[in-house]
């Protein structure tokens, strides 16, 4: 039986290295990923096996801006280091035992947001520096160690090139990163997921003035180029699984018919990335009520309509973990965050979506004690996760 056949309430070295591409690339193989493909799995299948994630959240993708440098847009740190951008945002640096404490609380997969910017040279070719992505491997390293499904994207470095450079050069400038990122990692297993953008597709140069067609334009051509660009790296990306980003990862726009999932070399090999099936609630602090429950519902349809009836799965990168006391409505029904929290999950479990929670250090999940802080949180994500497994 796959992970998610039940019926829902709701909702109705590490490493060794060869370094053969420009810059940092090569064919990096890992002791605890064994690089097999299950070249006979679905989409939809990968997403039921993918479980409940969460997000190692302001960590690998934290920066500190520098306006001047126009290849990067980040400031160097520190000693300049990985772990100097790791903890910039105020992270622990992340350690086995951390990952541990998230694979025992119930997850199956790891969402790992990067800057692929930090360290890199200000010099036009977007080279991305060796220590930088080997930090990143030892990350998802820590992952396969404990059999889990790990996703890594590009993740506000997007959102940098995008307001700084014209389309061609954005495209050049996406094209050669996951030409590196795909190189270093085309050995892995298909329990590495890569996934293109975060939610900076929708946005444009400052100072352009780009229509709406325009703009479902860019967004799909970034999503194409992503796609072009890992198949060309060969290896297990040729089918490893993709993620296409939504319109601004927002539900509302990427339903719509002008964004075009893109084509595929590959068979039955893409997701699609959303975030948020509440978020206009949360914002408006309307969680617990009718209006919230039919309105996340609506959301859900739009979903299934565009995507999961057309066996597109949809990956929620970014999903709510807590629910602050203001942010509940009047008339609330659940009044506490891990009952919300309860809801929501059960929701995007009984319509096929692959939630991941939005966490950074010591939110929900404590990096340090590795544990899930609340216990009422604890019992939602262990008891999802038993019938996910059922």
């Amino acid at each position: 039986m796959g992970k998610r056949a039940f019926s829902l309430i709701t909702a109705a070295s590490l490493s060794l290295v060869s370094l053969s591409f420009t810059g940092c690339g090569g064919n990096s193989k890992s002791e605890y990923d064994d690089g097999k493909m299950r070249d006979d799995m679905s989409a939809m299948e990968y997403a039921d096996d993918m479980g409940i994630g969460i997000n190692l959240g302001n960590t690998m993708e934290a920066y500190w801006e520098d306006k001047n440098d126009k290849t990067a847009g980040a400031s160097t740190i520190g000693e300049d280091t990985p772990q100097d951008y790791e903890k910039c945002w105020g992270a622990v640096v992340t350690t086995q035992e951390c990952i541990d404490g998230m694979r025992d609380a119930g997850f199956d997969t790891v969402r790992v947001p990067v800057y692929w910017g930090n360290m890199m040279a200000d010099d036009g070719e977007y080279t991305v520096n060796e220590k930088y992505l080997k930090r990143v491997q030892e990350i998802v390293d820590y992952c396969r160690k404990d059999g889990l499904y790990v996703v890594i994207n590009i993740h506000h470095y997007d959102e940098f090139l995008i307001k700084n450079h014209d389309k061609d050069e954005v495209l050049k400038a996406v094209e050669k990163v996951w030409t590196q990122v795909a190189e270093y990692f085309k050995d892995y297993s298909d329990y590495l997921i890569f996934e293109g953008f975060n939610e900076a597709l929708g946005s444009q140069r400052e100072g352009d003035n780009l229509s709406e067609e325009e703009i479902y334009d860019y967004v799909n051509d970034m999503n194409q180029t992503f796609v072009d660009t890992v198949r060309k790296t060969d290896g297990n990306n040729k089918k490893r699984m993709l993620i296409a980003s939504g319109y601004w990862t927002n539900i509302d726009n990427t339903t719509k018919d002008s964004f075009v999932m893109p084509s595929d070399s590959a068979k039955d090999k893409l997701m699609v990335s959303v975030h948020y099936i509440d978020n206009a609630c949360y914002w408006t602090n309307n969680i617990g009520g009718d209006y919230w429950l039919n309105y996340s519902t609506e959301q859900c349809e739009l979903l299934r309509t565009a995507f999961i009836d057309k066996n597109i799965p949809v990956f929620v990168g970014e999903t709510t973990s807590i629910y602050e006391n203001d942010r509940m409505a009047g008339n609330a029904k659940d009044m506490q965050s891990s009952e919300a929290l309860s809801t929501i999950l059960n929701m995007a479990a009984a319509y096929d979506l692959v939630p991941v929670l939005w966490d950074v250090n010591d939110n929900f999940y404590s990096r340090t004690e590795c544990r899930i802080k609340s216990e009422s949180d604890a019992e939602v994500i262990a008891e999802i996760a038993e019938k996910i497994e059922d």
